[in-house]
């Protein structure tokens, strides 16, 4: 019997034959063939290249591309605090081959920037949290701060007196480093002047030289310069000390319990994303994120690795975006 006169048969017999994952794969990116196999995943990096989330993006992708036997590629698009390329993965195909590599910014920008163009919550779904690090609050090596009490003597608010409080420097308004010091002022009753500048690079130029007091950075930006010796470092953000500065104390321990500040990165997917694609996506970045040259490669920028599952970086993200759009509105925080 030829089955070129009985298409329906072969069409059954063909269903039969093939493995459900693999049919379940190929008509989830409706090509009919097995995704990722159509064409190569595109990694979108939100901010531009040399910076944190490219290195991120970079250093996932090559071992991604092996675990899935197609290329993924890195394409920076950068601007407005991230927030012009999670809105291109946010609106862009939900096939499962494109998405966003992201910064803490993603959890500021629903509060800080009106009328973005997507819903943070609605319209892009986390894949996992890929990692953490803790921020430096450090002052250039002949400042007269030596410890963060110092600092805390010099911006406590007193009664009937006006006070400029201490100056720092961030890479920008509204940036997690500018919350996070307007969330320590308000909490501890002090004083501080904000200064930002346009990125890392311009912040520790003027730190080092000591034309700003105080800088609060990540460890992958200051550590550098703390290791040169011309930085010196006051505290960390985060609730536990930096593996990366083991010396150095956390605000917790400082006076300001429970005080934390983490820096940030995920990868995030469009929505409506096929569901199959988004559970193996997750399990493939995890066992990226557990090779140990990897996890190295990322420690060597002061991140710390996480993974674990989508829900629990929903659960994260989204109680960053409520933390920090508080901080947001009490302070009146206006974007660059």
């Amino acid at each position: 019997m030829s089955l070129l006169k009985y298409p329906l048969l072969a069409s059954a017999l063909w269903i039969a034959a093939v493995p459900l994952g693999v049919q379940a794969q190929a008509a989830s990116t409706g090509s009919g063939q097995a995704w990722p196999g159509k064409q190569p995943i595109k990694f979108i990096a939100v901010f531009p290249p040399g910076g944190s989330v490219d290195q991120v993006a970079r250093l996932l992708a090559q071992p991604l591309s092996v675990a899935l036997g197609q290329s993924v590629i890195v394409e920076n698009k950068g601007g407005a605090s991230g927030s012009i390329g999670a809105a291109a993965v946010a609106n862009g195909p939900a096939d499962g081959y494109t998405f966003a590599v992201v910064f803490d910014t993603h959890g500021v920008n629903p509060s800080l920037i009106p009328n973005l163009p997507f819903d943070s919550k609605k319209d892009l779904v986390p894949l996992v949290l890929v990692g953490t690090a803790p921020m430096v609050l450090a002052t250039y090596a002949g400042s007269k701060y030596q410890k963060f009490a110092d600092v805390v003597a010099d911006a406590k608010t007193k009664p009937g007196v006006t006070n400029q409080g201490v100056s720092y420097g961030t890479i920008g308004s509204g940036s997690l480093g500018h919350l996070a010091m307007a969330l320590l002022g308000k909490n501890g009753g002090l004083e501080f002047t904000h200064i930002p500048y346009k990125g890392g690079g311009p912040l520790m130029n003027d730190a080092v030289a000591g034309h700003v007091p105080l800088s609060i950075g990540s460890v992958f930006v200051t550590k550098p310069f703390i290791d040169s010796k011309r930085m010196r470092p006051l505290v960390v953000t985060t609730s536990k000390r930096s593996p990366d500065l083991p010396d150095v104390p956390t605000l917790a321990e400082s006076g300001f319990a429970g005080f934390e500040a983490p820096a940030w990165w995920a990868v995030l997917a469009p929505a409506k994303t096929p569901p199959d694609i988004l559970k193996r996506m997750n399990e493939e970045l995890n066992k990226v994120l557990k090779q140990p040259d990897l996890a190295k490669r990322l420690d060597a920028q002061g991140i710390d690795v996480v993974g674990g599952t989508p829900e629990a970086a929903r659960v994260f993200i989204e109680r960053q975006m409520d933390v920090w759009g508080k901080v947001v509105r009490d302070n009146g925080i206006k974007a660059d």
